[in-house]
C-alpha cells in the first residue's frame, strides 16, 4: 500500500465553495485535487493500491481509497466535485469514525495526529530540506506526508520531527505537491530509480 497524507492549510471544510473558483475562493483546493489526481491515477487507470490522507486545517479529514474508488475522473472539476459531497456527509461522521460519501471516499472529524496514529508504515516527510529520495532505500509501506502550497505549521513539523522514518527531498528544485507525489511514485515504480 501507498499512503499520501497532504495537509490543506487553507482548505474548505464546509461544502458551500464553488467549483468554478478552486485556487481563490476555496482556499487552493485545485492544489488538492492535483494532489489526488496525482496519486490516484495512471494515463489510462487507476493505481490500485493507492490510499490519500487530505487533512483540511487540521479538522476535518477525507481519505481516498483507490481500491474503492468509482465516478473519479482526473480533471480538477470532478475531483473537488467530490471533495465537497464528502464535505457535504461530514455530519454522518462520528469523531473519527468515517462517513462514506461515494463509493472510496470516506470523511472523518480528525486532524494530522490523530491521522499520523491510524497509519501503519514507514512515515516519509517530503520536505525540500531532507536527503536526496535517490539515496534512500524504498520503503515496503510508505506514507509520504507533504503540505499543499505552504510550508509545514510550527506544530506540524515538531510532530513530523517526532513521528517521522525519514525527511527526504525528491530533487534539488522545489516541486509543486502534486509533481512531488509522481516523482514519488516513479521512485517505487522503479525501485529507487534502479530498475526501468
Amino acid at each position: 500500500m501507498r499512503t499520501f497524507v497532504v495537509l490543506g492549510h487553507d482548505a474548505p471544510t464546509d461544502p458551500d465553495f464553488p467549483l468554478d473558483d478552486l485556487p481563490g475562493a476555496a482556499g487552493r483546493l485545485d492544489v488538492l485535487c492535483r494532489c489526488v489526481s496525482a496519486a490516484v491515477f495512471l494515463s489510462h487507470g487507476i493505481r490500485e493500491d493507492v490510499e490519500v490522507y487530505l487533512v483540511l486545517r487540521d479538522e476535518l479529514t477525507v481519505r481516498i481509497d483507490s481500491s474503492e474508488l468509482q465516478y473519479m475522473s482526473p480533471d480538477e472539476r470532478n475531483v473537488a466535485s467530490l471533495l465537497k459531497q464528502a464535505i457535504e456527509a461530514k455530519d454522518g461522521a462520528i469523531g473519527h469514525r468515517e462517513a462514506e460519501s461515494t463509493p472510496g471516499i470516506h470523511v472523518s472529524k480528525r486532524g494530522f495526529e490523530a491521522v499520523l496514529d491510524s497509519l501503519d508504515g514507514t512515515v516519509v516527510e517530503l520536505h525540500e530540506d531532507g536527503t536526496p529520495l535517490a539515496d534512500a532505500e524504498p520503503p515496503e509501506n510508505p506514507v509520504f506526508v507533504l503540505s499543499d502550497h505552504g510550508d509545514f505549521t510550527d506544530e506540524e513539523a515538531a510532530l513530523l520531527a517526532e513521528r517521522s522514518d525519514r525527511r527526504v527531498r525528491v530533487g534539488p528544485q522545489i516541486l509543486h505537491a502534486d509533481h512531488t507525489v509522481t516523482v514519488a511514485h516513479n521512485y517505487l515504480d522503479t525501485d529507487g530509480f534502479t530498475d526501468y
